[in-house]
């Protein structure tokens, strides 16, 4: 495994985008709603940075299923979502591939009618952008290839990591 992102890092970019997410938001209460499961490391350790009052929901999107190194049909559960009408919204999730989960959320919440709405991801994959919709706010750019860690995962496993790391062919295989 070859880490892209140490620990410090992270903790480093995390703190920078706190910053900047509280100067954007300052004097409102935004709701973070993180995309499940892998957004959850990267939300607890963004929202303790925010010197914000904040509200907190959980949305599901999956479109990775057991060895699959690429995504599949992208399947969204909405049900854990709170009332977002009217309120200022910061969608939070783990990395931006194709951009189609993150396009698909947004227009799933664009629906709830929140005043406004921004997203944040902590890793921006390069070059596999397919959505003209671009993360407000981004961690870290990171090549093509299977990241795992930071709350990542390959077939439920790894999410522990502190850090960020490329999993290498024979990983994949495992």
């Amino acid at each position: 495994m070859k880490i892209l992102l140490d620990a410090e890092q992270i903790r480093t970019g995390v703190a920078r985008l706190a910053r900047q997410v509280a100067v954007d938001y300052a004097g409102r209460s935004p709701a973070l709603i993180g995309v499940l499961t892998g957004s959850l490391v990267f939300l607890a350790d963004l929202m303790r940075q925010i010197d914000l009052p904040l509200r907190i929901g959980l949305v599901q999107a999956r479109s990775y299923r057991g060895a699959a190194t690429r995504p599949g049909t992208l399947e969204l559960h909405l049900d854990l979502l709170p009332e977002i009408a009217g309120q200022d919204v910061l969608l939070v999730d783990d990395i931006f591939d194709t951009g189609h989960t993150l396009d698909a959320l947004v227009s799933q919440l664009r629906l709830q009618q929140p005043r406004s709405l921004r997203s944040a991801v902590l890793l921006r994959k390069q070059g596999r952008q397919a959505v003209k919709l671009e993360p407000d706010y981004v961690g870290f750019e990171v090549p093509d290839v299977f990241v795992v860690g930071y709350g990542l995962d390959y077939q439920d496993a790894y999410r522990h990591l502190p850090y960020v790391a490329q999993l290498d062919e024979a990983e994949l295989r495992d």
